[in-house]
């Protein structure tokens, strides 16, 4: 458990982090975007584009 604890998590597939409180969207070595999975989808972003990709 990771109750009360930090854990980064780099990860390229969005299902392993798509439950994080905060996800931190990197593009060439800059955070473009953050938030829980549903905002970052509903911007419709760098994330969504991503997520979009995936399908």
């Amino acid at each position: 458990a990771s109750k009360g604890r930090t854990t980064i998590v780099i990860a390229h597939r969005l299902s392993t982090i798509q439950n994080s409180d905060r996800i931190c969207v990197v593009r060439r070595g800059h955070i473009v975007e953050s938030g829980k999975h549903d905002e970052l989808l509903a911007r419709k972003g760098y994330y969504y584009r991503l997520a979009q990709a995936k399908k």
